[in-house]
């Protein structure tokens, strides 16, 4: 396997800056690493970026993400082990992964239960972790960026 080309990123490294600060704005907001990371790496299965998949597993596993809940994410509605509050989370990033499923992606439902778990900053944290992951995703699966480049 090749990609088609190096990553965007590289390919234009003011770009990568701004990306990287979203990304460190979203950590720094109070939301446990743990959902943060469980979210990177739905938004990135439902969105088929091989390399965000491999590098968010990896990353989930060293936040202390268990091997169940790696093993389970992408059915995390049938299974036992996720809380509430990561439930909706979850759910947040579906939906707004997910844009052009329905008419209303982010109904008042998804959003007010992700409203009861998390407060607004927590919800931009939330925000932005699903904006930038599908940024990610979308550089990666375009440029065909292969799984486990990254380390």
């Amino acid at each position: 396997m090749q990609p088609r080309m190096q990553n965007p990123a590289s390919v234009l490294p003011d770009a990568m800056q701004p990306v990287q600060q979203i990304f460190k704005a979203a950590h720094s907001a109070g939301v446990d690493h743990q959902i943060l990371e469980l979210v990177h790496l739905r938004v990135s299965q439902i969105n088929g970026c091989s390399a965000c998949v491999d590098a968010g597993a990896k990353t989930a596993r060293k936040a202390g993400v268990s091997d169940e809940r790696l093993a389970t994410v992408a059915a995390w509605r049938e299974t036992p082990y996720f809380t509430p509050a990561e439930r909706a989370a979850l759910d947040l990033a579906e939906a707004a992964t997910r844009l052009a499923d329905r008419p209303d992606p982010v109904n008042d439902q998804v959003w007010d239960a992700a409203a009861t778990h998390y407060d607004e900053k927590q919800l931009a944290a939330l925000v932005l972790m699903i904006a930038v992951t599908n940024l990610f995703n979308r550089l990666n699966a375009t440029t065909r960026q292969i799984a486990g480049a990254w380390g």
